[in-house]
């Protein structure tokens, strides 16, 4: 249950990634107005997590998750009737909120039960579902879009977050008993969140993270105009490689699981921080050479990180606050979304030609990740 509420958020960014040529040629709007709708929905998510993460801490889990996931329902249903481009970017910020509930509620819901290595495995086992959801969803929605317009890709979208409400009502438990419940209200909520900001290895391990999944957000934001437009790929080929990206995150992400009892979780993060920056290198390269094969390579590799990557810092980052698992988890969150909000819009800048401005943009955020942990991480 916690995966499927995870993979809301790949979900939302992914499944409608083909059809942004299409949703730029039927509002006829350019592309970075499109793109503007994925930055709106990653607005969204970090709102949502920072706002429902702290109150969950005082309300329980089971309440705001269920309303978030049913709203974004409704939200997903209203989008496919979006008349003009101001109106979808509205609606997807809302969408965004809706879906971060989900997200922060699920990482709080992890924290309750485990701590340290189990948690750093257990973030692992939802990374399989999450990772699943980025392969199925480019795929869906290419399949959408052989028998519909893009209205029905987020059509799809809210049938899916219907089924999750629908196993949600019936099987969640509530996690967070009322006796461990915060009774505080925004004054303590305040007060926990400079607690937070002010643990500068709290800190380290969440912009490590952000880093890190903001090269994955330019990814997002550019790849189908670079791979469709630049290179000329077609939205089923463009779908294949994406999916085949997400396997790689996947298997990082189970590996993960296994190694994280033998090697400390900073270990790993380590390691794959450094590989995600050299191969934000081979993408700049081969974006610069215009040569297709290295680019696809340079990208699987930094996706395929992100896998060891999230488990690991998420879980040195909650471990450090138990007892706030909901603001702690929202701040993560949020954070990672406020810098992915900034990074998505920068890959639309320019001509996409064959992937530079992406290039350098992942490497500059993979290099920024890797460099974080080792300036704030240390004791």
């Amino acid at each position: 249950m916690l995966g499927a509420v995870t993979a809301i958020g790949p979900l939302s960014l992914d499944m409608y990634l083909p059809a942004f040529p299409q949703i730029a040629d039927d509002l006829d709007v350019p592309a970075a107005q499109v793109q503007l709708s994925l930055t709106a929905c990653i607005i969204g998510l970090a709102v949502g997590q920072l706002v429902f993460g702290p109150l969950s801490d005082g309300w329980g889990r089971r309440r705001p998750l269920l309303v978030g996931v049913l709203a974004y329902a409704i939200l997903s249903l209203l989008i496919a009737l979006a008349p003009s481009a101001p109106v979808l970017v509205a609606l997807r910020l809302l969408q965004g909120v809706a879906g971060g509930v989900g997200i922060v509620v699920a990482r709080a819901i992890v924290r309750d039960l485990y701590e340290g290595a189990a948690a750093a495995r257990f973030f692992s086992r939802l990374t399989l579902i999450f990772g699943v959801a980025p392969v199925l969803a480019p795929s869906i929605g290419s399949a959408v879009l052989r028998v519909s317009s893009w209205h029905g890709t987020f059509v799809a979208l809210g049938i899916i977050a219907l089924a999750i409400s629908a196993v949600l009502v019936a099987r969640l438990p509530e996690t967070l008993p009322a006796e461990r419940r915060s009774a505080g209200g925004l004054a303590e909520i305040a007060r926990t969140a400079r607690t937070l900001v002010r643990d500068r290895v709290f800190v380290g391990y969440a912009l490590a993270q952000a880093f890190a999944l903001s090269a994955l957000f330019v990814y997002l934001a550019g790849s189908s105009f670079v791979l469709q437009d630049g290179y000329g790929l077609s939205p089923a080929v463009f779908g294949l490689l994406f999916g085949m990206n997400a396997i790689g995150l996947v298997i990082l992400g189970q590996l993960n699981a296994r190694l994280v009892g033998r090697h400390p979780p900073r270990r790993l993060l380590v390691i794959t921080l450094t590989a995600q920056t050299l191969s934000g290198v081979i993408v700049l390269a081969a974006a610069l050479a215009g040569n297709l094969p290295g680019l696809l390579a340079g990208l699987f590799v930094m996706i395929s990180t992100i896998g060891m990557i999230q488990p690991n810092a998420i879980a040195l980052a909650l471990d450090r606050h138990p007892s706030r698992a909901g603001t702690a988890a929202a701040l993560l969150g949020g954070l990672q979304s406020v810098i992915g909000a900034v990074a998505a819009p920068l890959a639309g800048i320019g001509d996409p030609g064959r992937g530079v401005s992406m290039g350098a943009l992942i490497l500059a955020f993979a290099a920024a990740g890797m460099l974080t942990v080792p300036l704030l991480t240390r004791r």
